[in-house]
């Protein structure tokens, strides 16, 4: 008879949370370059061999630590207008500008690693534009939007922005930034 447990030790949710604190902290505190498993597991008060069972590279444990915050952090707004939804959504996401350092970081990964790019995307960016486009559609339901209007070309505009100012950092990702962009957004579909 086979058994239906897993092989080895269930995970332990205090030791997952210690270990993608701990990433992120020396994540913050050196740069995505100078990040190794040895400093996330030293920190956490983890075996490197813990962080290795659980993810296969320090892009993956950061990438889960960074999807733990956002799902904290940036909630779906339902202010009841397109104009109050974009704010909110986009006042809760520029605000986590402090997310810079591993943003760059997964992102530059992305770029060096197909097979990091394809869970990057699926799991992170794509996930973010979903919620975008959820806002988008409660505004066609409630006659918002224009119609013929491109949802996908508009979560593109407020993601472009986004990530050339993360990326370029020339411009500033704060709460007037947002409130400009969600203005835009909002005449664009009008």
């Amino acid at each position: 008879m086979v058994s239906d447990k897993p092989l080895g030790r269930p995970r332990s949710e205090d030791r997952r949370r210690a270990i993608l604190s701990a990433a992120i902290a020396e994540l913050r505190e050196k740069g995505y370059a100078a990040l190794t498993i040895e400093g996330i597991a030293a920190r956490a008060g983890a075996g490197k061999q813990t962080i290795y069972r659980w993810w296969p590279s320090k892009a993956d444990v950061v990438l889960d630590a960074l999807l733990e915050e956002a799902s904290d952090a940036i909630a779906m707004p339902d202010e009841g207008s397109l104009p109050g939804d974009l704010l909110a959504f986009l006042s809760a996401t520029f605000r986590q500008r402090g997310q810079r350092p591993v943003l760059i970081g997964l992102m530059a990964q992305a770029l060096l690693d197909p097979m990091f790019a394809q869970v990057f995307r699926d799991r992170f960016l794509f996930g973010r534009r979903a919620v975008l486009r959820q806002i988008l559609d409660r505004a066609v339901a409630r006659g918002e939007i224009a119609e013929g209007i491109d949802p996908e070309l508009l979560i593109d505009v407020v993601y472009g922005v986004l990530w050339y100012r993360l990326l370029l950092d020339h411009a500033p990702l704060d709460d007037e930034a947002g409130r400009r962009l969600a203005e835009l957004v909002v005449r664009a579909v009008r």
